[in-house]
Order: C-alpha cells, then structure tokens, then sequence
C-alpha cells in the first residue's frame, strides 16, 4: 500500500475544507457588512435627535428610524440561513456581535425615545427579527443585549446636555431617574464579561455627569414642575 498516495488524499481533504470553511466566512462577512449600512443609517437618523429642532421632532424621527426594521430583519434572516445551527457561537458569533450589541441599542434608543421606558431582551429580538432561545434560531445573546444598554447611557448623557441648551429642563431630571434605576439594575450581576465590566464603569460616568447637570439646573432654579 502506497502510504505517500494516502496521506496526500488526507491532506487534500483538508484543503477542500478550508477552502469551503473559507468560503462560508466571506458570505457570512458580506452578509454582515449590509447589516451594519443599514444598522448605521438608523444610527444616523436617530442622531438628528441631538438637534435643536430634531428634541422636538422626536415622534416622527423614531418613525422615520423604525422604517428601516424590515430591512433588519431581513438580514438577520439571511444570516441566519448561512450559519450552521450546530455552531452558532463556537465559530462565527464574532462577526457580526459587534453590529448585534449596536441594534440593541438602536432598538433601546428608539423605546426610550418614545415610551422613557427600558426595552426589555424581548422587546429588542422582536423589534429585529431573532429569537432568544437557540432553538428557536438566530438569537439575541443576553451580553449582546446588556451591551446594548451600556451604548444607551452615553448617548443619553449627550442626550441630556442637548436638551438643556434646547431649553428642555425637566427632561434631564428624568433620565438621570432612569440611569439610576439601570446602574441599580446592573449592580444586581455578577459581570463576568470583562467588557461589559468596563462598559459598566462608563455608565457610572455617564450617570454622574447627567447628575451634575440636575444639580446645576437645581441650584440655578431652573428645576420645572414635573408633569403629571
């Protein structure tokens, strides 16, 4: 038996493949990189909100922003059709967490926007078009979903500093509750995730400044009645 001829097919077996395995993770990257324009256009529309006039068009930019859902999802579907179930997280679940970790925000950003409420795991997969248990499919993974909501205390704490020079008041009063009751939330975990730790820190920070702007208002008098 000629061993050279054996070893030669074992090794041709194996460039087969990872020229297929290669092959898979160019369509899965091009999947994502549509992912991520669509994912930045809805990060662009919502930026308008930081506007003066854009704080008081806040309804029709959320509306104009949550257009672009059916395209996401339409990606997460694509997606979803590429990837081997058997090996979601153990092979490819990096290329596209970072633009899953931004639509949760996106979709966190668009709840509070409208209802000042926190988008709950369930809420942000729904508005995106996964599922939260693997055998339901492409899902939204817990610390995708939490960094998410890490994202939205520093677009909030720049959301505070607009509204006051728009001559909005009361709503800095408002998110700093809000930012409390989530660093109270997320101090109840036992943060493994060395980014989420440090991702933590940055809400912290975020919450201090949000409250030293309370503060200023406060001592200058400008503190609103609040709204019923």
């Amino acid at each position: 038996m000629d061993s050279s001829n054996n070893l030669s097919d074992v090794f041709l077996q194996y460039s087969a493949y990872m020229e297929d395995e290669q092959s898979l993770r160019e369509e899965i990257r091009s999947q994502v990189r549509e992912l991520e324009q669509t994912a930045r256009e809805m990060t662009t529309l919502l930026q308008s909100v930081h506007q003066q006039d854009g704080i008081q068009n806040i309804p029709a930019i959320c509306e104009k922003a949550k257009g672009l859902y059916p395209t996401i999802k339409e990606h997460y579907a694509a997606l979803s059709k590429k990837v081997p179930k058997d090996q979601y997280y153990s092979r490819f679940h990096d290329h596209w967490r970072f633009v899953t970790q931004r639509m949760a925000f996106v979709a966190a950003l668009l709840v509070y926007l409208e209802t000042e409420q926190l988008a709950t795991q369930q809420m942000v997969a729904d508005a995106i078009g996964v599922a939260l248990n693997k055998e339901d499919g492409f899902i939204l993974d817990l610390e995708d979903y939490l960094a998410g909501l890490l994202m939205l205390s520093s677009e909030l704490s720049r959301f505070v500093v607009n509204s006051v020079t728009a001559g909005d008041y009361l709503r800095p009063f408002r998110v700093a509750q809000f930012l409390s009751e989530l660093s109270a939330g997320f101090r109840l975990l036992n943060l493994k995730n060395d980014n989420l730790r440090k991702r933590f820190d940055g809400l912290k920070y975020d919450l201090k400044k949000v409250e030293e702007v309370v503060y200023d208002l406060s001592i200058r008098g400008l503190k609103p009645k609040q709204e019923t």
